[in-house]
């Protein structure tokens, strides 16, 4: 894929399930507003005749070429938009549905959306892969070709972008009421390469293409006000009220992204928002010969939608990303109350109607901004609009790690945001009086819970903001939400207990087996019979086949077809030629510390280690592969640096022919869903081996175990409900439990000491400090060397000896064909409760429509 708030649609009009068409689209005079809103809506013909019609049209007489004369760019485009057209029925359908009905919504807001190619999703929901692809057929085109085509949107960065996409699909195919909201980023996270080992970020060019998927309606623009100051002023009734005189202010336009249900004629909304500068082109400026500051306006607003996530270590970009979030909920809240609810409505009861989810705290500063419009556009009072401001929004906190949640300095939201910075102030005032009437004399916990820190330096602490706000407050996994209760906010746990719980990470398996694992979910179908798709833990009925000889060589031949595609894929797309026989260990994941991928590099140093000295017999090896993806945030100094020792360690090994029919390491670039698509299928072994206590959930190990891959790891996140779901005997568990890690932190960590007394760990270090992997020069490996051997924040070193006996006890189960072939039937069988539409009907039940 690529590419006046006074103009209100009609009462009653869902806005945010269909917008009005653009001029691109067939059917454009449709306007909401237009009586013709209640005709039936009929879509192309589901024949591959209609089809190829269709795909013609949208040729002809959208492009303007003829087929003969088409470039493949422009079959793709073709294709895509034909594609598109039988969707759109469905959305004005499900519109005009909703439109009748009105009830409550859940707002999803997300800084981030990792969604994946479309066009493949898009033909699953619909069912029309087989019809189209005898269209295409007919036609004398590669339908394979013209899919591969399609450039993944990069709006996401890991986890938190592709969780949000998994959970709008869930809604979607849930018939659940629904809009996410979000950011259009025009270059999103960048596309990684690799220069000498080293990372290389360059601009995601995904738009490169056009954006086929997309529907832009810059006729229902938002202004989003920054800077200035406030006043105070008597209004018409004789009231003392405060407004905000901003300094200047730029446009929100809105791309619609159609958000199909499976198989079932739902289409929801996501809605992404572009920054335009509200005067783009100065004309006298430019007929004076200064053409750059004619258009410095636009460029300068056009900025807050460029890139996902600027670089944050200079305070400009550290300003850019607050307006960045402040953009995005500004344009969505505003969109929702003044066109998606009824002229007339009573916003005393705007929580009937709307539920909005604060996914982690980017978008925390709604809260503040719902009181603004409550009160300075809306004419509420304050009491009245913290009312009901304080039943309309949920947070979702996705870390453990105090640095990574958000803290603004008062100065620049002060700069920025001058009025949003009077009603915390106030918002902060009447909590605090709360916690000194329900804890009395006790000022440290008021300090601790304030809303504004004053050390070390003035600031603003969003996730605090979001839970004195939320009606809940929940965490990813079991641990993370107890964790969450009991370390990182307990003084507010203390004070509102009933506001925390948890709800547990999901993945949709239509993206994840479905279309990631075509043959695996052909197999299922065959053995249980279709439907599981949307009841996945119906995979439960595959357990007795975990001892069927029969199912267990049909199980073994999909895992080997899944690793044939993934060594032909890799070979096409990064010149990486993969043994064709050996075990597939995989870690995949945002290049973090706390993840641990040295961790990994040590085992991996570790056993070539033992294979060239002669320390262990070659006949005793069992040959693997290790598979790295993850991109390191451009300014993550160390997490880079892991990144070039990796491969490094990488392109010696492939050089040392001791070793090259026993290992090989490969690190292809710029990982993405498309390629996770290919990946996860073909692993054998997942590793997930974070410090335990530091990963909220992770859904990787979810996608892993679905797709047959047995696991290595703490008892971290999910990876615990994972084990106990699948058993310890299809699990590889090591390392120390969360209570330990913080034991031994209390202590005194000291990560020299594990080197001195550990001789295996000890090697593998002086191997890498010796610049044995790095050209004879040690200094290249001295950034990584050092941080672990004294500071060694996650403990890597401490947990060194027990991922190697985990790792032995892979090797030998490994080694049993029938046991591991059984242990990852039982992995798929069991995993079905990491559903994402499990996911939302939890938060359903738990947050956003409670039935008590």
């Amino acid at each position: 894929m690529s590419h006046d708030p006074s103009d209100r649609p009609s009462a009653g009009w869902l806005a945010d399930e269909t917008p009005r068409l653009d001029s691109s689209v067939k059917g454009s005079a449709f306007e909401p507003t237009s009586p013709r809103a209640t005709e039936p809506v009929v879509g192309p013909e589901r024949t591959a005749d209609g089809f190829a019609k269709a795909f013609l049209d949208e040729l002809n007489f959208e492009a303007g070429v003829a087929l003969k004369r088409s470039t493949t760019t422009d079959q793709y485009l073709a294709l895509a938009r034909t594609i598109r057209g039988y969707l759109m029925a469905d959305w004005l359908r499900t519109a005009e549905r909703r439109r009748q009905n009105p009830t409550k919504m859940v707002g999803y807001l997300s800084a981030e959306y990792l969604l994946g190619r479309q066009m493949g999703n898009s033909l699953l929901a619909t069912d029309l892969g087989d019809i189209a692809e005898q269209a295409m057929t007919s036609l004398g085109l590669d339908f394979n070709l013209l899919r591969a085509q399609e450039i993944e949107p990069g709006l996401g960065n890991g986890g938190l972008g592709r969780l949000a996409a998994c959970f709008i699909d869930s809604l979607a195919s849930m018939d659940v009421p629904s809009i996410g909201y979000g950011i259009r980023y025009e270059y999103g996270i960048f596309r990684q390469t690799f220069e000498e080992g080293r990372q290389v970020e360059v601009p995601d060019a995904w738009l490169s293409l056009g954006a086929p998927w997309e529907f832009p309606h810059p006729d229902r623009a938002v202004q989003v006000n920054f800077g200035g100051t406030t006043e105070q002023y008597i209004d018409g009734d004789g009231r003392t009220r405060r407004r905000w005189l901003p300094a200047w202010n730029v446009r929100g336009i809105p791309y619609h992204y159609m958000v199909p249900g499976y198989q079932n004629g739902v289409v929801n909304t996501l809605r992404l928002w572009s920054a335009r500068a509200t005067q783009e082109f100065d004309l006298k400026i430019f007929n004076s010969g200064d053409y750059a500051e004619a258009v410095r306006a636009q460029t300068f607003a056009e900025n807050i939608s460029k890139v996902l996530y600027p670089e944050d270590s200079t305070p400009q970009g550290r300003e850019l990303r607050l307006q960045q979030q402040y953009f995005f909920v500004a344009c969505s809240l505003k969109d929702f109350i003044d066109r998606t609810l009824e002229e007339d409505f009573d916003l005393a009861r705007l929580d009937e109607r709307i539920i909005f989810q604060l996914n982690d705290t980017h978008p925390v500063i709604a809260i503040p901004e719902m009181i603004r419009l409550l009160m300075d556009e809306h004419d509420m009072e304050w009491a009245a609009a913290w009312e009901v401001t304080s039943k309309c929004f949920a947070y979702t906190c996705h870390t453990l790690l105090p640095e990574a949640l958000e803290v603004w300095p008062v100065e620049l939201m002060t700069r920025l945001l001058p009025r949003h910075m009077e009603i915390i102030y106030r918002l902060n005032e009447e909590f605090l009086d709360t916690v000194r009437e329900a804890f009395p004399g006790d000022e440290l916990r008021v300090r601790r819970m304030s809303v504004i820190q004053e050390h070390p330096e003035r600031a603003v602490r969003m996730a605090n903001l979001a839970t004195v706000a939320g009606v809940k407050v929940n965490g990813v996994a079991a641990l993370h939400s107890e964790l969450l209760r009991d370390k990182l906010l307990p003084d507010f746990a203390a004070l509102w207990p009933h506001k925390f719980t948890n709800v547990t990470n999901g993945v949709t398996p239509r993206r994840f087996i479905r279309l990631a694992n075509q043959q695996l979910s052909t197999l299922i179908t065959d053995t249980i019979g279709p439907g599981w798709e949307t009841d996945l833990e119906r995979l439960r009925e595959l357990e007795p086949y975990a001892d069927d000889a029969a199912f267990t060589e049909s199980f073994r031949q999909v895992k080997q077809a899944n690793k044939d595609r993934l060594r032909s894929i890799l070979s096409q797309r990064d010149g990486i030629e993969l043994p064709e026989h050996a075990m597939l260990d995989v870690m995949v994941k945002r290049l973090h510390e706390y993840k641990r991928q040295t961790l990994k590099l040590l085992h991996i140093v570790s056993m070539y280690d033992d294979i060239t000295s002669g320390r262990v017999r070659r006949e005793d090896v069992v040959p693997r592969t290790f598979v790295f993806g993850a991109k390191a945030a451009p300014g993550y100094f160390m997490a880079k640096e892991i990144i070039f020792l990796i491969n490094s360690v990488a392109k010696t090994i492939a050089q040392d022919p001791r070793v090259t029919d026993l290992m090989a390491v490969a690190f292809p670039a710029n990982y993405n869903v498309t390629l996770a698509n290919k990946l996860i299928p073909a692993a054998d072994l997942s590793e997930q081996i974070s410090l335990a206590g530091k990963e909220a959930s992770g859904t990787g190990n979810m996608k892993f175990a679905l797709n047959g891959a047995l696991t290595i790891g703490t008892d971290d996140g999910a990876n615990v409900e994972i084990r106990e779901l699948v058993g310890d005997e299809n699990f590889f568990l090591f390392g120390m439990l969360e209570p330990e890690v913080a034991a031994l932190a209390d202590r005194g960590y000291t990560p020299s000491s594990f080197y001195e007394s550990n001789p295996a760990l000890k090697r593998a270090i002086d191997l890498l400090a010796s610049g044995h992997f790095t050209g004879g020069d040690r200094s290249l490996a001295a950034p990584v060397v050092d941080d672990l051997l004294y500071k060694d924040r996650f403990m890597a070193l401490a947990d060194f000896q027990s991922y190697l006996d985990a790792q032995a006890r892979v090797d030998a189960a490994y080694r049993d064909v029938d046991g591991w072939t059984r242990s990852a039937v039982l992995n798929v069988a069991r995993s079905g409760f990491f559903s994402s539409d499990r996911s939302m009907r939890d938060y359903l039940d738990r947050i956003w429509m409670p039935k008590s």
